[in-house]
């Protein structure tokens, strides 16, 4: 078999069978192509029967590449997976993957921007873009982050059957996981602001916001329009779309969400992932006492 024979139900496993997002289908497809090349594979049953010894081999010549901490446990995760399907498509009676521990990945907190930043953010994106309606886009886009904490590709999934915006929003998230998330005024003028001078017929069955070509908008345009706001506007680097959905959870902890309610509308499996938010607010809070604390400079 070529490495696209296994590579391409692989993709179809992650794409279709799992609903996994773009981002991650990229990332699980290059950890397996980079496999397949390195130990110069070409069949199930050879994947199938990688040792953990080839694998903590392999990702010892990755992380020799620069592959930091991080990385190299999202990879090894990819790689597991990749060799259990391997192991189903070889008709093996048990998938379980080598067993190697993952590197030890030191948690940051997640970082929110204020509420003034976020809005301000937003107002950026629309004023520098070139086009008035990749103004309004952008700002619809970052106001769907924030107002609503969904994740960017979340928010690039919406089709234009969801037009006009009501109250409420069902998205589908990770792993396919669908919730309902509220829409707050601001939001739904802004995505109708977008929607009246948009110069692409938007239909139902097709992605809401567009490129500027009239195909989907996608992840790095945002994130691009975002870094340039945060310039003009001298925010730190991590001001980015994912923060403004950080910032939406913290916000709403700090002004007496309960967790199980927060836990609901960022659509996390696991209450463990909410309750990091706890530990970004406590942060915050302390940061606030050390400023304004009057010993604290003495």
């Amino acid at each position: 078999m070529t490495r696209a024979e296994l590579l391409s139900p692989w993709h179809d496993h992650l794409a279709l069978g799992l609903r996994r997002s773009p981002h991650t289908v990229r990332a699980y497809d290059k950890a397996a192509s980079t496999l397949l090349a390195q130990l110069d594979l070409n069949s199930w049953d050879q994947v199938a029967d990688i040792t953990a010894a080839q694998l903590r081999s392999h990702l010892a010549s990755r992380r020799s590449d620069g592959l930091s901490n991080a990385s190299a446990a999202r990879e090894l995760s990819a790689l597991k997976g990749f060799i259990a399907f391997a192991r189903a498509q070889a008709g093996y009676q048990l998938s379980d993957p080598p067993r190697m521990r993952s590197p030890k990945i030191r948690k940051g907190l997640p970082r929110p921007v204020t509420p003034e930043d976020a809005i301000g953010l937003a107002d950026t994106v629309e004023a520098i873009a070139g086009e008035d309606w990749i103004g309004a886009r952008d700002r619809a886009v970052l106001l769907l982050l924030y107002g609503a904490g969904m994740r960017i590709a979340e928010a690039l999934s919406v089709s234009g059957a969801a037009i006009p915006l009501g109250e409420r929003l069902t998205v589908t998230g990770k792993g396919g996981k669908q919730r309902v998330v509220p829409i707050l005024p601001v939001v739904r003028e802004a995505v109708a602001d977008y929607v009246a001078h948009c110069p692409w017929t938007l239909s139902r069955d097709e992605p809401l916001f567009r490129g500027a070509k009239g195909g989907p908008l996608t992840q790095g345009v945002v994130q691009k329009a975002t870094a340039r706001a945060r310039k003009a506007l001298g925010l730190p680097d991590t001001a980015t779309p994912h923060a403004l959905r950080h910032s939406f959870a913290t916000h709403l902890l700090g002004a007496g969400a309960d967790l199980r309610s927060l836990q609901e509308l960022l659509g996390h499996a696991s209450l463990g992932s909410t309750q990091i938010y706890t530990k970004v607010d406590a942060a915050s809070l302390l940061d606030i006492y050390r400023k304004a604390h009057p010993r604290e400079g003495s």
